[in-house]
């Protein structure tokens, strides 16, 4: 947290809020697509060597392969498409942040997974914090250096940075854990499988980062700047129960071995937790807003009253969290999919309408809106589903 926190503070001032508006618009565009880069791989592990630890070499080898050929096709679509998407980003800038956030960050990521599925978090906690303190340490020399910075040089500058934390990744993964051991059924086997996972995290992305893609389309690079600062501190905030459900996913993927009951009984339990934390969390962002300014810049003063409107997102979050991971550790992801698109569909329908209108003031409304339904969707599908699952068992025990 006080890595990112500090990091968003240096590029914010670094960039300024037009040239942040624009970093953003690109890097969210490019969210909305890089998580198909591992093809869902990392998910993919967690699920299956979570129960059996000994199938590690095997499925680290297909986390590598698949990581390496979904980001091929996702690097390749988003420098063709990009231009009609964003008017106003040199070309080179779109290809580095994707090299660097397709590829070279989804094997950071993929890391930290194979760490979290052993529950070793002190190295998957190392394994995703050398790229953001590489990156942090790299926005503060550049910001003493160079006071000021366009886009461009600093997707230069981000794609190094973030190949040099893919390299410590995989090299850290095998220094402990052992080499990975190639078998390309596994690509055929799972594909499917990791699709599913990898669309509903794109899907997630959607409904968090279209209104930015967005704010940049239509040319508002100030307001996206003045947006995604608010944005990002509810991000960073969210990180303290974004770690624990990072931590129990491995337990969510054991408790749903046995039945989606005891997920729902896991994700009810940890949700106690979760919940007051969350609401803490919100209190204080909307008591410390005003520090924004004083931080990043007097270009984000406007960011104060964003992140008030947004300060309650992670109280929303914390309920559709729970009960999501309960779905995707009792194999039930495709649910989950099919909601979370749904409120994707729904956040870019109306955001189309109403950005251009109210810009990013409608984007906050959104964002709420889709938060707090979601929250409330997963849990109905979640106590549905246990609902259909009891009354088979009770029909099967009859008969």
């Amino acid at each position: 947290m006080v890595v990112q926190g500090l990091y968003f503070v240096c590029l914010a001032r670094l960039l300024g809020a037009s040239e942040y508006g624009l970093l953003v618009g690109a890097t969210s565009l490019i969210a909305l697509v890089s998580q198909h880069s591992s093809i869902g791989a990392g998910f993919v592990f967690l699920r299956h060597v979570s129960p059996d630890l000994s199938r590690f070499r095997v499925y680290w080898g297909y986390v590598l392969t698949s990581t390496v050929l979904g980001a091929s096709v996702v690097v390749t679509a988003v420098i063709l498409t990009s231009h009609w998407v964003l008017h106003s980003i040199n070309p080179t800038a779109i290809l580095c942040l994707a090299l660097g956030d397709c590829l070279f960050m989804q094997i950071a990521i993929v890391g930290s997974r194979v760490f979290q599925t052993f529950e070793k978090m002190h190295f998957s906690a190392l394994s995703s914090l050398t790229t953001n303190t590489l990156r942090l340490c790299t926005a503060i020399f550049l910001l003493k250096s160079w006071h000021h910075a366009q886009v461009t040089n600093w997707a230069v500058v981000s794609m190094s940075v973030s190949a040099l934390g893919a390299i410590i990744a995989m090299i850290l993964v095998t220094r402990v854990l052992g080499w990975p051991q190639w078998s390309p059924s596994l690509l055929r086997k799972h594909t499917v499988e990791g699709m599913l996972f990898s669309s509903s995290t794109t899907t997630s992305s959607i409904f968090n980062d279209i209104d930015k893609v967005l704010l940049s389309h239509y040319g508002m690079n100030a307001a996206n700047g003045i947006y995604s600062m608010a944005y990002r501190a509810v991000d960073t905030a969210f990180l303290v129960i974004r770690s624990i459900h990072n931590a129990t996913f491995p337990s969510f993927c054991r408790q749903g071995a046995v039945g989606i009951e005891a997920a729902r009984t896991f994700a009810q339990r940890l949700l106690g937790k979760t919940f007051w934390i969350s609401l803490a969390i919100s209190a204080a962002l909307f008591v410390l807003a005003p520090l924004i300014p004083v931080f990043a810049g007097k270009s984000f003063a406007l960011s104060v009253g964003a992140l008030r409107w947004l300060c309650i997102l992670p109280v929303f979050r914390s309920f559709h969290l729970a009960a999501g991971d309960a779905l995707s550790g009792a194999g039930f992801q495709r649910y989950r999919l099919l909601y979370e698109l749904a409120a994707a569909a729904g956040n870019l329908g109306v955001n189309l309408i109403v950005i251009p209108l109210y810009s990013w003031k409608a984007a906050a409304m959104v964002s709420l809106v889709t938060d707090g339904g979601l929250a409330l969707v997963s849990w109905l599908t979640v106590n549905a589903l246990v609902a259909r699952t009891g009354n088979r068992e009770a029909a099967a025990f009859i008969t």
